[in-house]
């Protein structure tokens, strides 16, 4: 226990002003970015943005309709259940059950405030201090910091484009140790876009049930997918695994919704009951406005989702060709998700205006400085000598700015 040093002025105790706790949870890296890039946009510097992961669509007409309907409604207007509506709860599982096979009582939902949330409570419910995390990488920035945040311990395990950004079973062995107790897995990925198939799901799941792991898998990016990739849900592929598998998701990315907050967990009865007791202290219900536009979302078709998947698909074709051109610039095309995760190690030490290249950040910062085009580190992501780019943005910006980036790179001697 940490013991306060004594102010010698007044002989009181002088604690931290912040926890170590909460001191050390490093900023989220895509936000920063997405952060300094609208700020200088604001400033008048014509700054294009490859950083967050953010739809560029609007949010379907029928969905917005019905949560202006809901602001008028007096029920909306008080508390609801800590777990959610009753009503979204059931779509939830219903919707769970039509898109991915897998059926789930309404009872294991789980409606936290977006996906962010479900990622915290899921770790938070099932992780004691010192359990061992195995975390594929590259890997999604908050996912370390949400296992550290539980008591945690993050094992890093990664792959690199060799074999398309996917961990094997046989380097999750080589990782496992007595202490490890979950495995976190995202498909298709944030950030590299990467989508395991059904034979590697149903591989990495047989393994997870002979040693007594526990899954959490994030399958928030489920319905885009390309090139005949499809997503599979683990608990599906092996339905032994139900019993130790949380699964993740939420209406943002397919629906275009990010700023409605509103995502989900589902697991078991045990799991579900004791996240809902922590979200009673910690948020108390979700707003019930975004609820009823999330009950709008997931009872409807998904007409407009894959008007956008079709347009993140040209989008995807093009930012890899144009960004495979550029010289030093290695970039595997994606199969799901909307982000390009391309190597740039062969940049690393050589000079650029000026500037030896040490490392991915110093890239990062002379993209933005010189080509005013934002993009973020792979440090971000645990894998130096890489960039992720979104590529949920407009056509004209996605080519202008890797145009820019193309021309900037192009100097580097």
């Amino acid at each position: 226990m940490a013991t306060p040093e004594t102010t010698p002025a007044t002989g009181t105790p002088d604690f931290p002003r912040i926890s170590k706790r909460i001191g050390g949870i490093a900023e989220s890296a895509t936000l920063a970015v997405d952060a300094k890039a609208k700020a200088l946009k604001a400033a008048g510097r014509p700054v294009i943005g490859f950083g967050a992961g953010e739809p560029d669509f609007p949010t379907p007409e029928a969905i917005v309709a019905a949560a202006q309907a809901a602001c008028a409604d007096p029920r909306n207007h008080r508390y609801t259940p800590a777990a959610g509506l009753p009503e979204l709860r059931e779509a939830v599982a219903a919707k769970t059950l039509r898109d991915s096979g897998y059926r789930v009582p309404a009872s294991q939902v789980l409606i936290t405030n977006g996906g962010k949330q479900a990622v915290y409570q899921a770790f938070a419910t099932i992780v004691d201090p010192g359990d061992e995390v195995l975390l594929p990488a590259p890997y999604w920035t908050t996912y370390p910091e949400a296992i550290t945040l539980a008591g945690g311990v993050p094992v890093q395990v990664t792959a690199d484009e060799s074999t398309d950004y996917l961990v094997t079973v046989e380097q999750l062995e080589a990782a496992r140790t007595p202490r490890a107790k979950v495995l976190l897995l995202c498909s298709p990925s944030n950030p590299t876009g990467s989508v395991y198939s059904r034979e590697q799901i149903t591989a990495i799941g047989q393994w997870a049930l002979a040693n007594g792991l526990w899954v959490i898998t994030d399958e928030i990016y489920e319905h885009l997918v390309y090139d005949g990739a499809e997503s599979v849900s683990l608990p599906v592929a092996v339905p032994e695994m139900a019993d130790r598998t949380i699964v993740l998701n939420g209406v943002a990315k397919t629906y275009a919704m990010t700023g409605w907050r509103v995502g989900w967990l589902i697991g078991p009865a045990d799991v579900v009951k004791a996240a809902a007791n922590l979200q009673s202290h910690l948020t108390s219900n979700v707003a019930n406005v975004s609820q009823r536009a999330a009950l709008e979302a997931v009872s409807g078709p998904l007409d407009a989702a894959h008007e956008m998947r079709e347009a993140f698909d040209r989008r995807r074709r093009t930012i890899v060709e144009l960004l495979s051109a550029i010289p030093g610039v290695t970039c595997p095309t994606p199969k799901g998700a909307f982000y390009v995760y391309p190597s740039v190690k062969e940049l690393i030490g050589k000079r650029l205006r000026g500037t030896t290249i040490t490392d991915t950040v110093t890239l990062a910062a002379l993209i933005l400085e010189h080509a005013e085009v934002a993009v973020v580190p792979g440090e971000a992501f645990g894998t130096p000598g890489y960039l992720r780019l979104s590529y949920a943005l407009g056509d004209d910006d996605l080519k202008t700015g890797v145009t820019r980036m193309g021309e900037l790179l192009r100097e580097v001697s």
